[in-house]
């Protein structure tokens, strides 16, 4: 057995599978928390190994924009650090934001896809509609790219190039804000570079985002997201639920189970699941906000995940740490 397989199969369980009073399945993974002086609270699994960070990343990436010379601020500069649902305010400002700088929709690299939210999937098939580039989740980040490549007279059809001047400054961004190096550069689903982070480095960059001085491109990412939090996911969705619940808190999910949060006062935490089971996210989420003496409401709402049984509810997912 190599070494990396003996890490995986050491992962704790971070949440189980309950059906009709049986634990049919686990959920493993690592988590990270930090204390508000950025040292390490709590750690399970390996937090320390790279992972991909996904979607949350994108606060970086939104950054980098930034500092890149695009003005952005509002509604806009959250939908270009967010994972939009796909809901007809988020497609309407995506094609604003393109006009704005004379940008085709045409430039826009995103793969066609349908809404993210399965609600408004469901009505944007009725209407007739097909999978598009804008409707994917990611084209408020890709317009944003291609706007910051406009303004500071990049290449624009290279622009998901890891090459390419962009992606390096998001790189520059993305090691400072994590405190490490990164490891591995992939390609995010969206066709962007993915660069890993450690799960440690990915709750330290959140946490530099909300600690960050104000009028810094990272604090303005962070104020921009807190104050819009529809606009970084969706009205059904845990991110806006938690961001709007708990002033000063910053939230974003990536892929594969990804989460990152960070509280006003530095707190911060950064979890993935290994099998990539997003049912997971809220339970587990939930445990980890409790661990940090987060007490609101929202932490029930967030923590539901029922499994059903003809119909109805049978069951949960449920925090085992």
């Amino acid at each position: 057995m190599t070494s990396s397989s003996t890490a995986t199969a050491i992962r704790p369980v971070l949440a189980e599978v309950v059906r009709s009073g049986f634990v049919e399945g686990h959920h493993r993974g690592s988590l990270v928390v930090l204390a508000a002086d950025g040292g390490v609270e709590l750690a399970l699994g390996d937090p320390d190994a790279p992972v991909f960070p996904r979607s949350a990343n994108k606060p970086m990436q939104a950054a980098a924009v930034l500092r890149a010379g695009l003005e952005l601020s509002g509604e806009r500069l959250a939908l270009a650090a967010g994972s939009h649902s796909g809901e007809p305010f988020h497609l309407a400002l995506v094609e604003k934001m393109l006009a704005e700088f004379e940008l085709p929709a045409t430039a826009l690299q995103t793969p066609p896809d349908l809404p993210l939210d399965p609600v408004e999937a469901e009505s944007y098939l009725a209407a007739g509609r097909v999978r598009d580039p804008l409707t994917m989740n990611c084209s408020g980040k890709h317009a944003a790219m291609l706007a910051a490549c406009a303004v500071a007279g990049w290449p624009r059809q290279s622009y998901l190039d890891p090459a390419h001047p962009l992606q390096q400054l998001t790189r520059e961004v993305v090691e400072a804000a994590g405190g490490e190096r990164v490891t591995h550069v992939g390609t995010d689903g969206c066709g962007a570079p993915l660069m890993a982070l450690s799960l440690t480095g990915l709750a330290r960059a959140f946490r530099s985002f909300v600690l960050a001085d104000p009028g810094t491109p990272e604090r303005r990412v962070a104020d921009a997201m807190r104050a819009h939090p529809e606009y970084v996911a969706g009205t059904r969705r845990p991110d806006t639920w938690l961001m709007r619940e708990l002033p000063g808190t910053l939230a974003k999910m990536g892929a594969e189970a990804v989460q990152a949060v960070a509280l006003p006062d530095g707190r911060a935490l950064a979890f993935k699941v290994d099998d990539g089971a997003t049912r997971a996210l809220g339970p587990v989420l939930a445990r980890a906000l409790a661990h940090l003496g987060v007490s609101s409401p929202v932490l029930a709402r967030i923590g539901d995940a029922p499994l059903l049984g003809g119909g109805e509810r049978v069951g949960e997912i449920r925090a085992a740490f």
